[in-house]
């Protein structure tokens, strides 16, 4: 049997595999572990271009480590500073942007994402982000400042201007543990 809905960062890959192609540009909002950076350099191929950005230097340092593995280093452009500055290293364009919020798995926990940085990078997101193009939200909620985070995130999504954005919510109602659910985006 295949499990359609397995978890949201695997149906936020699939998504994404639906309009990201070769020679596009898209952003790792939240670089992490670097598993969003490779699937992202793998899809935007030779001639794209990856931003991946984090606030922690143990985070690019495994992303890093991840692309080169893999052969993929010259796709992507990894900085170190926070996602609300992407506007200052990223130009117009992109086709997509994934943010997977919450902490750095096998990190300090007490370093995560919160509203005052991820609202401004939503917005800046919405500035670059070509027609047609998408941005993923893989929302955690089950550790402090989750829910929270995830309430404003999900206000200001509702609050876009239909005309102009299709919005989509995917949970998973009946897993335990709140299970992390996605935002999925698309600039029409």
């Amino acid at each position: 049997m295949v499990r359609l809905f397995p978890q949201a960062v695997t149906l936020a890959h699939k998504l994404l595999g639906e309009v990201v192609s070769a020679g596009d540009t898209a952003v790792d909002a939240t670089a992490g572990n670097g598993h969003d950076t490779l699937y992202l350099a793998r899809l935007v191929g030779e001639g794209g271009r990856v931003y991946a950005f984090d606030v922690q230097i143990p985070a690019l340092e495994g992303t890093a480590r991840r692309l080169e593995e893999a052969g993929l280093v010259d796709r992507v452009r990894l900085i170190h500073d926070g996602h609300e500055q992407m506007e200052q290293y990223v130009p117009p364009g992109v086709r997509a942007v994934m943010f997977n919020l919450g902490y750095l798995p096998g990190g300090d926990h007490r370093v995560i994402t919160v509203p005052e940085s991820t609202l401004p990078a939503l917005e800046q997101s919405f500035r670059l982000l070509l027609p047609g193009g998408v941005i993923t939200i893989v929302i955690y909620t089950g550790h402090p400042g989750g829910s929270e985070e995830a309430s404003q995130i999900e206000q200001a999504m509702a609050a876009l201007p239909q005309p102009e954005w299709d919005v989509v919510r995917i949970d998973f109602p009946n897993r335990r543990h709140r299970s992390p659910y996605l935002l999925f985006l698309q600039k029409l």
